[in-house]
């Protein structure tokens, strides 16, 4: 795995132990997308067993975690940042397909090779173990076999409201749409009644205008024409700000 950059003292340390419960490592007890992730599934006793293989590291923006078509030898776990996953067609162009976040789990689940390159979008911490250790907890623990096909099922519900949007939707439509997957995905616990949100945009406008099979031009058009409605408003060319999540949502589905 190329990763830019690693926090090195974490990715070799022995397991140390809470100090608070015996049983559980401290890299596993401090992590914040462990009850939301595959390793909510698993006892203390587990953990630990998993830490001994588990490299953490901070995977620097536009490097590899894995390779399409490579093997799918070894899994990362997404603590924080998103992923974006690719597809390299035949005359050498890459599409864009969909984007992973914290806690999803990159590489090819219940499969031999990868059919997407993933590469960090934004600065990503993850923590990566090998395939063997990961299949014989799933050996174990059916509940992690449970959890890790709802992500399977999940993005594949995704895939396909991918593919109506780009069948059916207006320029301004996708861009909401975007736009609104993002803002979830940027707070995923958020209460159900909150209505406005601000969140960093992962992709550049070249990579947006890819996923949403857009012209760059377009893109920052349908930007502006959501601003001057007062959909969102552009904090910096990064950071927007939804007054009224529900409104961007209807946005989405009638322009």
């Amino acid at each position: 795995m190329e990763d830019g950059k690693r926090s090195g003292s974490a990715a070799q340390e022995t397991p140390r132990r809470d100090i608070h419960n015996s049983d559980v490592p401290v890299v596993c007890a401090s992590c914040e997308a462990r009850h939301r992730g595959i390793c909510g599934t698993l006892s203390p006793a587990q953990l630990l067993e998993l830490s001994k293989h588990t490299a953490k590291g901070v995977i620097s923006p536009e490097a590899k975690l894995a390779l399409e078509d490579d093997p799918a030898d070894h899994y990362s776990n997404i603590l924080k940042g998103v992923v974006k996953l690719s597809k390299l067609m035949a005359d050498g162009r890459q599409q864009i397909v969909g984007l992973q976040f914290a806690p999803d789990l990159v590489g090819k689940l219940f499969g031999e090779r990868n059919d997407f390159a993933a590469e960090a979008a934004t600065e990503v911490q993850v923590c990566t173990f090998p395939r063997s250790a990961l299949e014989r907890l799933v050996k174990e623990v059916p509940e992690l076999e449970q959890r890790l096909h709802r992500q399977t099922q999940r993005e594949l519900a995704e895939a396909r409201e991918w593919m109506l949007m780009l069948g059916r939707k207006s320029a301004t439509e996708r861009v909401a749409s975007f736009l609104y997957f993002i803002a979830l995905h940027s707070d995923p616990e958020q209460d159900a009644g909150k209505k406005v949100m601000q969140f960093e945009i992962p992709l550049k406008r070249s990579d947006i205008a890819d996923f949403l099979g857009l012209t760059i031009e377009t893109v920052s058009r349908q930007f502006t024409k959501l601003r001057q409605i007062g959909a969102i408003r552009l904090v910096t060319n990064r950071l927007v700000e939804v007054p009224d999540l529900e409104r961007l949502r209807e946005i989405s589905e009638s322009g």
